[in-house]
């Protein structure tokens, strides 16, 4: 394939040849390749409707494989005998799922056959190129379904081997009741505006985490009890083990953590210590943990007060949500304090103290900094 620059502002097109694929002796990729006829070309790709080609210069389609009526009927449909074309690339297994979910089309049913009977010859294909569609997958508006379509082709076991334990070849629809940890995480998924990879994969995963079988909270402390003062960090075998098996990014991993670790608090926010949550609503990310946890509680409780609450917190003047803070480390040095790990939880107090308005100066700070130092 060669790329063809165009003018400046006019893009680029690529180029390739008409041609013929020797076997696939890797799963993924052909031995060799050799020229052809536009026909042939077409016959040998994956599903009709990638097999279609359009002519430029009579302002035409050419179609060799049905991928227009396929088009009309809204089927992905694969070109020849589907066990061949997954055979040849397993990589398309997942494709299949992501362009039936993007388009809210059938998954035409030899084609389901021939992926359900290899989904586990998957394993075959990159971490990286599997982790990339399924961040396609996850971020799209269709993502509840596409995730249900992955359950049902027998791939979600074989990228999140976790999930069975949610019992997932239960049905679900929109119009289900969120009455299970299955249905609950299409509902979330589902109810999820324009989100990151890393706050659908949270919603993804969280079924699995408050359950106490992967080391974070059962649903009933979440739901009912208000997280200490500091809560207690999740413990991220779940998602650290995603993270391994997909290759991803350290800061996907980071945020997934946080999503799940500070929901119970963000759902809890106005009985929550506010310099506690200021913290928190001032930190990065802050976005995606109010638009997380605004998706979990219309599907759980359809409450949003606590959301709200925190917008009406975030929509306050910076100079009340975030303050300077009055005093520094360099402050507590002149004052002779040693320093040391004391450091930081004597700014932390003058921090809280300033938050909850008992002091307003600086000369307050450290006023409060001298008396709550060590002796």
């Amino acid at each position: 394939m060669i790329t063809i620059l165009g003018p400046k502002g006019a893009g680029q097109i690529d180029v390739a040849t008409f041609r013929r694929d020797a076997p696939y002796s890797d799963g993924r990729h052909p031995d060799s390749v050799s020229f052809t006829s536009a026909e042939e070309d077409a016959l040998r790709r994956d599903f009709t409707i990638n097999g279609l080609f359009f002519d430029p210069v009579e302002i035409r389609v050419i179609d060799y494989v049905g991928g227009q009526e396929d088009l009309r009927q809204g089927i992905v449909r694969a070109i020849g005998d589907p066990r061949q074309r997954i055979t040849e690339d397993k990589l398309r297994m997942l494709r299949a799922v992501r362009f039936a979910a993007r388009f809210d089309f059938a998954l035409d049913e030899p084609a389901l056959a021939a992926i359900q009977e290899q989904a586990h010859d998957l394993v075959i294909v990159s971490a990286e190129r599997i982790a990339a569609e399924l961040r396609q997958i996850l971020i799209h508006p269709s993502r509840a379904r596409g995730v249900q379509m992955l359950q049902a082709a027998r791939l979600l076991e074989v990228v999140l081997p976790e999930v069975t334990a949610l019992a997932p070849d239960e049905p679900w629809s929109l119009e289900s009741a969120a009455d299970t940890p299955w249905r609950r995480t299409l509902h979330i998924l589902h109810q999820l505006k324009q989100p990151t990879f890393a706050v659908a994969l949270a919603a993804l995963l969280r079924e699995m985490t408050v359950s106490g079988v992967f080391g974070g909270q059962s649903s009933a402390m979440m739901e009912d009890s208000l997280p200490p003062k500091t809560p207690d960090p999740l413990t991220p075998d779940l998602p650290r083990r995603v993270y391994d098996r997909w290759k991803l990014k350290n800061d996907e991993l980071d945020g997934v953590v946080k999503l799940l670790e500070l929901e119970p608090l963000i759902r809890r926010a106005s009985r929550a210590a506010w310099p506690q949550l200021q913290r928190i609503l001032v930190a990065p990310r802050c976005e995606e943990l109010i638009a997380y946890c605004q998706a979990v509680a219309e599907v759980l409780d359809g409450s949003t007060s606590e959301i709200d609450f925190c917008r009406q917190k975030l929509s306050l003047p910076a100079a009340e949500l975030n303050p300077p803070p009055l005093i520094t480390g360099d402050d507590l040095k002149q004052l002779g304090i040693p320093t040391g790990p004391a450091y930081r939880e004597l700014l932390d107090a003058v921090r809280d103290a300033q938050l909850e308005q008992r002091i307003a100066t600086r000369d307050e700070a450290l006023t409060l900094a001298k008396r709550l130092a060590p002796k």
